[in-house]
């Protein structure tokens, strides 16, 4: 019997669902809330189109879920330079420490952009089949069907996969009859990856670092940048450096914020930091659709992953995936794919 099947949000978890039970044969419809597809993955393009990424970006050799989606796709990846020395920051009262960083496993990046993945797995979908700027307000579980409704539309449905983080869906969604209350505590409880994160993507002509034989890495327990890299794309002629921002900053306006972390770069790398090209950021927690607002303090990964993420409700009419359900990398790329193949390998 061929379904037909809603899925809420467009992010790496839901367009990989409706490709698989489309390819199965089912009817599937991608509603998303944003005006873009995406998600939490979200790679910007400087005026020069060097790709910056402001969401997920790195993944390891652990990743063998996100790995094999990638052949599948045929989209290349490379790995993450780490060539050369590093620098530290320990105390604000010390300079900082240049340092060799031990080779361990690598990591890697999507060669055009962590988007080139979502962008592929959208291609192969009808433009039908994804809705934009549709927030999911209620869904009504019927005895024959279930009704998804947003803000001006209703939808039919035989069965809904929710991607949103548990957070979000817990909060926004009201459901009839009601979740159970163990899951809306759980779902309240999780957090939501990227939520509390600002990144940061500075763009350059040259890549001044490699010059001078530095990798471009940066960790810093003085801020405001505590973890930078070397963004060179795929084909080593567009140079970045990007990675994270304190999210304490996010209070400060955004000149303010800009002037400390070039402040910071000139003191590390100095004044050929300051001659860049273009300058980005993202803070995830004032993106709608991402951070619950007022929402509980939570660690890192707290819940994610938890069982009854597993389980489905409503006579096996409701399932919820995403990468902050996955209990193999919860919260990451792989963490999304993993989820995803899970409820599909249910609905099949």
């Amino acid at each position: 019997m061929k379904l037909r099947i809603i899925i809420i949000g467009a992010g790496l978890s839901g367009l990989l669902i409706a490709n698989r039970l489309k390819k199965a044969g089912h009817g599937v419809l991608v509603l998303e809330a944003r005006g873009r597809i995406g998600g939490r993955v979200l790679t910007s393009w400087s005026e020069n189109e060097t790709p910056v990424e402001m969401g997920a970006t790195w993944f390891g050799p652990q990743h063998r879920h996100l790995i094999a989606l990638l052949e599948e796709l045929e989209i290349p990846a490379f790995e993450q330079n780490m060539e050369g020395k590093a620098f530290f920051e320990p105390f604000s009262m010390t300079p900082p420490q240049a340092v060799e960083i031990p080779q361990g496993e690598p990591s890697y990046r999507i060669a055009g952009g962590t988007s080139n993945l979502i962008e592929t797995l959208a291609h192969n979908l009808d433009q039908k089949e994804i809705l934009l700027n549709q927030i999911v307000s209620r869904i009504d579980f019927q005895d024959d069907n279930v009704l998804v409704f947003t803000d001006d539309l209703t939808f039919e449905a035989d069965k809904v996969i929710s991607t949103l983080p548990p957070a979000l869906l817990a909060s926004q969604v009201e459901f009839v009859p009601s979740l159970p209350a163990a899951l809306l505590e759980i779902c309240g409880n999780t957090h939501t990856w990227m939520q509390d994160s600002i990144k940061t993507g500075i763009v350059y002509e040259k890549p001044f670092w490699r010059d001078k034989n530095w990798s471009g890495t940066l960790f810093s327990n003085v801020g405001p940048i505590s973890e930078f890299y070397d963004h060179t794309d795929a084909s080593g002629t567009k140079y970045a450096l990007c990675g994270f921002v304190n999210g304490s900053l996010m209070k400060f306006p955004a000149f303010e914020r800009k002037n400390r972390v070039m402040t910071q770069l000139n003191r590390i790398f100095g004044e050929d930091a300051e001659n860049y090209l273009d300058y980005q950021e993202k803070i995830w927690a004032l993106e709608e659709f991402t951070k619950v607002p007022g929402g509980p303090d939570l660690f890192s990964h707290q819940n994610n992953g938890d069982e009854l993420f597993a389980d489905s409700w409503f006579d096996d009419r409701f399932f919820i995936a995403g990468t902050e359900t996955s209990p193999h990398h919860g919260g990451y790329l792989e963490g999304a794919v993993f989820a995803a193949g899970r409820v599909v390998e249910k609905i099949g």
